[in-house]
């Protein structure tokens, strides 16, 4: 197979799923992880996909084992990816008082942070030695400020936004590009349950052909849509007290079980 390849975590739904067909339309091969990867296989086979143009590899991205397999396996089986998408992860919100929600702060970090790491860590050497390729981190404008009741998702994407920044250095030596996807309302799952506005919601649809064109051009850092990043930037410039009022009774993301 000549076409380009793509590997995708987190791609049973929402997000994840939108790139992975919007991939497949323009010609690419998929490589496609999931925890539910019967799902998944399902959904491949109700959109059509040709048996030849894609694989499942079932995997949770909390297990480092796991996840890097998958990315070995990929490379035995379909060859080096030519983009590698660490999309998987979970909002939950959490109150630091509620001793419980430590484990949800752990169960964030595990997915959104550890997971992201190990999902580019079989590709990194290769790419490398290669000298071309796209490793692609799937932040949130979240990650731009804390909200309150969010802190495990604000900070775990920020961590994801200075992650790439630092892998972005580490392999751009090698001509390997590092790209940052920061979404910002897109109606998925993730955000269904949501009880606050979100202001630009997209369909995943839209923001899959956005994110696809920022990572054809190696976009370092591409808020999505546009507008979330005007919003995201005027909130990081804007004095503590001020923001802090602007927050002032804002509803706070749900918690695990409400």
């Amino acid at each position: 197979m000549t076409a380009r390849l793509v590997f995708i975590t987190g791609a049973s739904s929402g997000i994840g799923q939108a790139l992975a067909l919007h991939y497949y339309r323009a010609g690419w091969r998929l490589a496609l992880v999931a925890r539910r990867s019967a799902e998944l296989q399902a959904w491949a086979r109700e959109q059509g996909l040709a048996p030849e143009r894609f694989a499942v590899y079932g995997a949770d991205v909390r297990d480092i084992a796991e996840i890097t397999a998958a990315g070995r396996t990929c490379i035995a089986n379909q060859g080096l990816p030519d983009v590698v998408i660490a999309n998987a992860g979970i909002s939950i919100g959490m109150d630091t008082a509620i001793p419980e929600d430590l484990a949800v702060l752990q169960r964030i970090y595990a997915t959104n942070n550890i997971g992201l790491a190990a999902t580019f860590q079989p590709f990194v050497a290769a790419m490398n030695a290669r000298g071309s390729g796209r490793l692609v981190g799937v932040a949130s404008v979240a990650g731009i400020r804390g909200l309150p009741g969010h802190a495990g998702y604000c900070s775990s994407k920020a961590a994801v936004i200075s992650f790439c920044e630092s892998l972005r250095g580490e392999c751009r030596p090698y001509g390997v590009k590092v790209v940052t996807i920061a979404p910002g309302y897109i109606a998925t799952p993730l955000t269904a349950k949501n009880r606050y506005r979100m202001p630009f919601l997209m369909q995943p649809a839209d923001f899959a052909a956005r994110a696809y064109a920022a990572i054809e051009t190696g976009a370092s850092l591409r808020f999505i849509p546009w507008q979330m990043g005007v919003v995201a930037r005027t909130m990081r410039l804007l004095p503590n007290a001020l923001f802090d009022r602007l927050l002032a009774g804002r509803p706070r993301k749900h918690r695990q079980g409400e």
